[in-house]
């Protein structure tokens, strides 16, 4: 491994967050009067796919960014990082096709269930080994994509069960996915966390109308 200038570094910081921030405005653009809670509708297969490719490279890109560094340390040519970093989120951007195949819009009971589990999920071993797994140095972005979507797939199952079209949720579900992917373990802080979605879960099914977004009004 060798060490990484600061132009390099200065390169290798501003691709990412650029193409973050773009996608982040392109996709608040595209999912303006998109949100309907937990009936919203996906739209066409085309339409939606393009849009979550692009939702995906504006959520988990900023969390990549020190494993793309590592990479740059890596003398593996000009184009290392970006093909790390393309292939990682290729994993991100595959999982549309069987969300949209899967999804339906569904009632406030379906979406509580769904995030109670997502908050046992955040207590259980498989979920401390993918965190493991995710923060180790991957020698490709395909195993950094597939040892990452293990422990940041109960989160997102959270924003598709509330709101797949919410803007809302996605920032509050990219703040924890990114958090997780930079920090390291830390039960002190990541158990209160499932506690508290589990405890979010029960607020939806017992009291929905309690949370904005959740439901239309009627």
């Amino acid at each position: 491994m060798t060490s990484i200038s600061a132009a390099r570094k200065a390169v290798v910081l501003f691709e990412p967050v650029a193409l973050a921030v773009g996608c982040w405005i392109t996709t608040i653009r595209q999912m303006i009067g998109m949100d309907m809670g937990v009936a919203t509708r996906l739209g066409s297969f085309t339409h939606f796919v393009v849009l979550w490719a692009i939702m995906m490279t504006a959520m988990m890109l900023p969390g990549a960014i020190p494993a793309a560094l590592r990479r740059a340390r890596v003398a593996d040519g000009l184009f290392g990082v970006p093909l790390f970093l393309m292939t990682y989120l290729g994993i991100w951007a595959a999982l549309g096709v069987p969300i949209y195949l899967m999804y339906r819009p569904h009632g406030y009971i379906a979406a509580g269930a769904i995030v109670i589990a997502a908050g046992v999920y955040e207590l259980t071993p498989v979920k401390r080994a993918f965190r493991q797994r995710c923060s180790n140095r991957a020698p490709s972005g395909l195993e950094f994509g597939l040892c990452c979507a293990g422990p940041s797939i109960g989160l997102m199952l959270i924003q598709i069960a509330l709101g797949i079209m919410s803007i809302v949720w996605m920032v509050v579900i990219t703040v924890i996915i990114v958090a997780q992917k930079i920090l390291p373990p830390m039960p002190a802080v990541d158990n209160p966390l499932a506690l508290v979605i589990v405890g979010f879960g029960l607020l939806v099914v017992l009291s929905p109308s309690s949370i904005p977004g959740v439901l239309l009004p009627m």
